[in-house]
């Protein structure tokens, strides 16, 4: 088989997996569709094993895709409050997302331990959405005014 047809059938066996219902979708289909979609049987042994290769590695990757969402929806912390904890910057301090009032909030706060519990103190801040974007943009001048600092301190 030549490489720009290989290439052809794989595309095309690709794009078909990936407008499928895949609870209703079999191999079999699949070959079916690519075979009239390319004018080709592609029930022949060659075309036969290619089509089962691509099915395969497709279905690897959605599974490995999956594997990795999960783990990273299971890596996610909530505080006692349902805060998204982004990451600890410190042992009392950490950097949280939050809902008040209908708008997300990104928090830089301390926090302290009563009864066992972590909970806030007043000493931090929580920028809007607006103002974190602003914050974001500017780093590159914060991390450039540090800089300077330094090599004046040095």
């Amino acid at each position: 088989m030549a490489a720009e047809f290989t290439d052809r059938i794989e595309k095309t066996v690709r794009r078909i997996l990936e407008e499928s219902d895949m609870d209703e979708v079999t191999e079999s289909k699949i070959r079916k569709q690519a075979s009239n979609e390319l004018d080709l049987d592609l029930s022949e042994p060659p075309y036969k094993a290619l089509v089962k290769q691509v099915v395969h590695t497709f279905l690897e990757e959605k599974q490995q895709e999956a594997e990795q969402e999960e783990q990273e929806e299971n890596a996610k912390q909530y505080d006692d409050n349902g805060n998204l904890i982004i990451c600890q910057l410190s042992s009392k301090r950490r950097v949280t997302i939050q809902d008040f009032r209908g708008k997300t909030l990104v928090s830089m706060r301390e926090y302290y331990n009563k009864d066992g519990k972590e909970l806030p103190t007043s000493k931090g801040i929580s920028l809007t959405e607006e103002q974190w974007s602003v914050f974001k943009k500017n780093l590159p001048a914060i991390e450039e005014a540090i800089k300077k600092m330094k090599s004046r301190i040095m």
